[in-house]
């Protein structure tokens, strides 16, 4: 992995234009901020906007026309033409003209409605050495995601209005995904003190999902407030599940592998625990909760069981854990070491069944980039966390297509529809259809390529598929009409790639 500081990094071409850094500051806090925080208070209703407007964006793309020409609609029948105007689908059907339009070959390859990915880390702000918002919607629109989660894990942590904002603000400049803020659960992620959701909810960032992720909320009073506000604000608390005094030290999965390699065990009850507790949690408040990447066989038991009783859970997977196993940590590589760890092959294969019969919901990338130093050092001492937005649909197509334990529209469920409907998105995941949003990634499903770490959009590499040829591949992706992403590469910000 090539290492340097953030000015190189970003100027480096990863399958895409060159990503220059936005070095801006986050707004400050002033008088009018302050009035506005209301934690501790009545809840707040959050102003569900839309996310048009009249940007840029919305300027360029209206009277702006995109004729799909011989696609087959999630894989299924004869290809058709699908005609786009003012980002919207407008007529689906054979034989379309239309002047002026730009034109994308589908050459008979499949359309699926954008990605929707509720788990990524962007980094920014603070660790824009590693990624920023730029270089992170690059990467989602090469994997063909339309809208991305952005966890709260930022320095400084997104647990106030100020930060949220930023994290919107930003993604609407870049304008290659829609970016919606994560906010933090607890002040500083400490686990102590609750975060003013309300004002976060409230603000322009309109955040809908709250998550300490990368610390478990384990002190269950604290959850317990946590969900009985989200059910007033009618938000989503996604919990990272991992019951820290049953991890202090861990860094492999508990089982032989760790035992033959002296790694320090983590055993699946910490994960296992906390979903239990928090199912009954949600079931007390009446609230809902999702729970993070979802790593274990037993997990999966216990999700289908609490919905079995009716409680409101929810369930993520990653693509690396439906496809990795402990044996990659044989060689001592941190590229391997993730949070939860790599589990066992029962595990995977749980997983993936469950994922298959709808028990786990949706994919979520957990796209976690780091700095060259915090990777090739001894694995204890390596951050958790791998890349992981521009290879999800490979790794999926590896796992669940191949195997046909899912079909192209079964992969439309769970990597687009399901998680927007989770968190609510009414313009995201919706159908092929006339009348619906343009948000759309034409795949090829027949292509192969070869991961190169140094050519993926992120200015981090730590990927573990290194090398690695996976199936599938992201031919054009398109947000509201406008191509984000073709042919390995991203548009410039504001800037549709090709067109006549």
């Amino acid at each position: 992995m090539s290492g340097s500081g953030p000015e190189e990094a970003a100027q480096r071409n990863h399958g895409g234009p060159p990503v220059t850094p936005d070095r801006h500051s986050v707004s400050g806090s002033g008088p009018e901020e302050a009035a506005q925080r209301n934690h501790g208070g009545p809840p707040v209703t959050p102003d569900r906007h839309s996310v048009s407007g009249s940007g840029p964006e919305e300027a360029a793309q209206r009277n702006h026309t995109v004729l799909i020409t011989e696609v087959r609609l999630y894989g299924e029948g004869d290809p058709v033409d699908v005609l786009i105007a003012d980002g919207m689908i407008c007529e689906i059907g054979s034989g379309l003209r239309a002047d002026d339009a730009e034109i994308i070959a589908g050459a008979g390859r499949v359309l699926l409605p954008g990605f929707v990915d509720l788990h990524t880390h962007l980094r920014e702000p603070g660790r824009e050495d590693t990624e920023t918002i730029e270089s992170g919607s690059a990467a989602a629109a090469l994997g063909g995601y339309t809208a991305v989660f952005a966890m709260a894990n930022t320095s400084p942590v997104a647990d106030s209005q100020v930060i949220t904002d930023h994290v919107w603000r930003r993604g609407q400049e870049v304008g290659l995904v829609d970016v919606y803020p994560v906010g933090a659960v607890t002040v500083g992620l400490a686990g102590e003190q609750l975060a003013e959701m309300g004002t976060m909810a409230a603000g322009a960032g309109a955040v809908r999902m709250f998550s300490d992720d990368g610390h478990c909320v384990h002190d269950p009073l604290i959850m317990r407030r946590a969900l009985e506000y989200a059910r007033s604000l009618d938000v989503l608390i996604a919990q990272h599940a991992e019951e820290p005094r049953l991890t202090g030290g861990a860094v492999a999965h508990e089982g032989p592998t760790a035992a033959r390699l002296g790694l320090a065990g983590w055993p699946r009850a910490a994960e296992e625990s906390i979903v239990a507790r928090d199912a009954l949690l949600a079931r007390d408040a009446g609230a809902r909760v999702h729970i993070c990447h979802a790593s274990t066989a037993g997990t999966v038991e216990l999700v289908k069981w609490a919905k079995d009783q009716g409680i409101a859970i929810t369930a993520e997977v990653t693509p690396h854990h439906l496809l990795l196993t402990d044996a990659r940590l044989e060689t001592y590589d941190a590229v391997n070491k993730v949070n939860p760890p790599l589990r066992e092959g029962t595990d995977t294969e749980a997983l993936r069944q469950a994922l298959a019969a709808g028990i786990v919901d949706c994919v979520a990338t957990d796209h976690a980039p780091h700095a060259e130093q915090d990777k090739c050092c001894e694995f204890a001492a390596a951050r958790p966390g791998m890349l992981g937005l521009q290879t999800a649909l490979s790794i999926v197509v590896e796992t669940m297509v191949r195997p046909r334990l899912l079909d192209w529209r079964g992969v439309a469920r769970v990597m687009s529809e399901r998680p927007a409907e989770i968190v609510g998105l009414d313009d995201q995941g919706r159908p092929l259809a006339v009348g619906e949003p343009a948000n759309l990634v034409l795949v090829d499903p027949d292509a192969t390529w070869t991961v190169e770490g140094e050519h993926l959009a992120s200015i981090a590499s730590n990927t573990p598929y290194q090398s690695m040829t996976l199936p599938g591949r992201v031919v054009t992706t398109l947000l509201r009409g406008r191509v984000t992403a073709r042919d390995g590469v991203a548009a410039t910000p504001g800037t549709p790639v090709g067109g006549r």
